[in-house]
């Protein structure tokens, strides 16, 4: 599944300073300078390194997974420049893009990204791309509330918004099943293969997501 293409742009400065509760007290993290490894019961979220170019090659170059987003890069040098990128960005604070590991491998598989819409990050949009060996898993599931709850309670978003292609059947569900609420249809907005697509336009509220707190699949842990 796949939403959001992979060139980004913003010029907005954020508040990126975090405060997570330990065992030991009281711990501050800037998540400019290094993201924090979210661990979910399938999958764990951590920062992109270089050396996961080549599997994010193999995983997210396919026809299948490519169809309804802008193309990704298509070597592994392209892959580097891409996660060189994604760390600029991150230290600019516009910014941040989570490798998707599945649990007990340390390879890559996918990716989270979300950017800042406005300063501060009161709208944010966010996407995310996995390996099609891995749809139908609940690896999505689990990765996008980890995301989701990044999202709202370290960068205090307010609205997180997130755009599929009509066509995209498997990228418009998982986000019904998260519970976005679908608010409407941009038509034509994305070119792909010189063809303008009709694109759904889906959110999240803050406090839309605080109110499902209660049934989330397990809690987020953060190391």
């Amino acid at each position: 599944m796949e939403i959001m293409p992979y060139q980004l742009d913003g010029d907005v400065e954020a508040l990126a300073s975090v405060t997570l509760e330990t065992g030991t007290g009281t711990v501050t993290s800037d998540w400019r300078e290094k993201l924090p490894t979210l661990a979910g019961r399938q999958v764990t979220l951590r920062q992109l390194r270089l050396d996961d170019a080549e599997s994010l090659l193999t995983m997210l170059t396919t026809e299948e997974v490519t169809r309804f987003i802008s193309p990704p890069p298509t070597t592994v040098e392209g892959f580097r420049r891409f996660i060189e990128w994604t760390r600029e960005e991150q230290t600019a604070g516009r910014y941040c893009c989570f490798a998707v590991v599945p649990k007990g491998t340390d390879i890559a598989v996918g990716l989270f990204q979300v950017r800042s819409l406005e300063p501060e990050f009161g709208t944010a949009e966010w996407g995310f791309i996995l390996g099609s060996p891995y749809w139908g898993s609940g690896m999505f599931v689990d990765g996008a509330r980890q995301v989701v709850d990044f999202a709202f309670k370290t960068l205090g978003v307010h609205r997180l918004e997130a755009r599929a292609a009509v066509r995209n059947g498997r990228g418009n569900g998982a986000l019904r099943k998260l519970g976005a609420v679908q608010e409407g249809v941009l038509r034509r907005s994305f070119l792909r293969r010189g063809e303008y697509l009709d694109q759904v336009i889906w959110a999240i509220l803050a406090d839309d997501w605080q109110q499902t707190t209660t049934v989330r699949e397990g809690p987020m842990t953060v190391h």
